[in-house]
């Protein structure tokens, strides 16, 4: 069965870091673009950082400079490392890949559960 497992998350400080990891599981073949999205209580669920297979690199406004996005293919994983860390960055952190291919076949458009970031003092 295919999955988005994530880890990392947690509750730091401000100015603090968190790295989190997302591993696709379920005899993966592929993946093409993966990234991070959050969705913070009372807002939509907005882009954080994506990075496609070729490792063009898209972050929103708000988070560049801080986080970086990195992906070992080998490993079927994406990372973010989160620095400089605000309470505005408090949000459900969700990891997502455009398409994979695995041992089930091929999927698009999926996502993990979801991991907790607070940023609290």
């Amino acid at each position: 069965q295919v999955q988005l497992v994530e880890s990392g998350a947690g509750l730091v400080q401000p100015g603090g870091s968190l790295r989190l990891s997302c591993t696709a599981t379920g005899s993966i073949f592929s993946t093409t673009t993966m990234g991070w999205y959050r969705q913070a209580p009372g807002k939509q669920r907005e882009l954080v950082a994506s990075i496609s297979l070729l490792g063009r690199i898209e972050y929103a406004d708000s988070v560049k400079g801080r986080f970086t996005i990195s992906r070992d293919d080998a490993k079927k994983t994406v990372y973010l490392q989160m620095n400089s860390l605000k309470p505005e960055d408090t949000a459900i952190y969700y990891c997502h890949v455009d398409e994979l291919w695995s041992g089930s076949g091929y999927k698009n458009d999926v996502w993990g559960k979801g991991t907790q970031v607070t940023v609290a003092s």
